[in-house]
C-alpha cells in the first residue's frame, strides 16, 4: 500500500514539476518582449514568477508529510504576516513617502498622498473580498452568493485575494524604487511564499482534497503574483506621479490582507504566542533584508 502511494505522489510529483516547467518556458517569450519595452517591468516578471516558484517549493513537502500541526501552521501564518507588515513598512510606505517628496510635496503633503493611497489600497481589497465568493481555512465561506460555488473555486478565490497585494508591492517596488531594494522586497515575499504554499496545501487536505490536487492548486495560486507584478511595474512605470500612490496602494492591500486575513487565521485554534512569535521573527527577517540588500 505505501509503496503504491509513493508511486502516485511520484507521478502527480513528476506531472506538477513537468507542468511548472511549461509554465516558465511560455514566460521566456514574454520576459524577452517586456526586458525590450520596460526593464523593470522584466524584472518585476521575474521577481513574481521567483515567488510563484516559492510557493510551488513549499508545497511539495505536502507529498510526504502525513500532516501538519495546527500549532506549527499558525506559527508559520504568523512568519508570514510579519515579513509582509516589514515590507509594507519599510520596502512601499516609507520608499512612497520618500518619492513623494523628491517630486517637492513637503512632509504635510507626503503624508497625505500616501496616507491616501495605503487606504485607497485597503479599501479596494475589502471591496474584491465582499463581492467575490471566497473560502477562508478557519473562518469558512463568505462573499456574494457563496453557495452556488463548489468550495474548490471558493478556495481559489481566497488564495487570489491573499496574493494579488503580494505581487502588486513586488513590481512597484521594482518599478517604484531601485533595483536592489526591489530585489529585496520580492525575496523577502518570496521567502514567505514558501510556509504560506505548505499552509495552502495542508488547508486544502484539511477539508477533504486529494494530495496531487493540492499540490498542483498550491502551484496555481501563486501564478497570480507575477501578472499582478507585470501590471504593477508597467502602471507605475508609465506614468511617474503615480509612484506613490502605487507604493502606498501595494502596502495598504498588504496591510488589509494581513489584519483581515492572516492574523485572525492564525489566532482563531488557541496559539496566539506562536503566531505572534512567528510575526517578530518573519518582521525582523524582512526588516534585515530590506536593510542589507536596500
Amino acid at each position: 500500500m505505501n509503496s503504491r502511494r509513493t508511486g502516485f505522489n511520484k507521478t502527480y510529483l513528476t506531472l506538477a514539476l513537468l507542468a511548472t516547467a511549461l509554465v516558465l518556458a511560455g514566460l521566456w517569450p514574454l520576459w524577452r518582449w517586456l526586458d525590450r519595452i520596460d526593464p523593470m517591468a522584466g524584472m518585476a516578471l521575474v521577481g513574481g514568477m521567483a515567488a510563484a516558484a516559492a510557493t510551488a517549493l513549499g508545497t511539495l513537502p505536502i507529498l510526504s508529510v502525513r500532516s501538519l500541526s495546527v500549532r506549527t501552521q499558525d506559527a508559520l501564518l504568523g512568519f508570514g504576516a510579519g515579513v509582509m507588515l516589514a515590507a509594507s513598512a519599510f520596502s512601499l510606505t516609507i520608499p512612497g513617502l520618500e518619492a513623494a517628496g523628491d517630486m517637492g510635496y513637503g512632509p504635510w503633503g507626503s503624508g497625505f498622498i500616501v496616507g491616501s493611497a495605503i487606504l485607497l489600497g485597503a479599501v479596494v481589497l475589502l471591496g474584491f473580498e465582499r463581492l467575490l465568493p471566497h473560502e477562508h481555512f478557519v473562518k469558512g465561506r463568505e462573499g456574494v452568493e457563496s453557495t452556488r460555488l463548489r468550495r474548490t473555486w471558493l478556495f481559489v478565490f481566497a488564495i487570489a485575494l491573499h496574493n494579488i497585494p503580494e505581487g502588486l508591492a513586488i513590481g512597484v517596488g521594482y518599478a517604484g524604487t531601485d533595483m536592489v531594494r526591489g530585489t529585496a522586497l520580492a525575496t523577502g515575499i518570496a521567502i514567505q511564499d514558501i510556509p504560506e504554499g505548505l499552509v495552502v496545501a495542508v488547508a486544502l487536505i484539511a477539508v477533504g482534497y486529494e494530495r496531487w490536487f493540492a499540490v498542483l492548486l498550491g502551484m496555481a495560486s501563486g501564478l497570480v503574483e507575477p501578472i499582478a507584478a507585470v501590471l504593477g511595474a508597467l502602471v507605475v512605470g508609465w506614468s511617474a506621479p503615480l509612484l506613490p500612490w502605487g507604493l502606498g496602494f501595494a502596502a495598504g492591500a498588504m496591510l488589509f490582507v494581513i489584519s483581515h486575513e492572516i492574523i485572525p487565521e492564525s489566532h482563531r485554534t488557541g496559539h496566539e504566542a506562536l503566531a505572534t512569535c512567528g510575526l517578530m521573527l518573519g518582521f525582523v527577517v524582512m526588516m534585515l533584508l530590506d536593510t542589507a540588500l536596500g
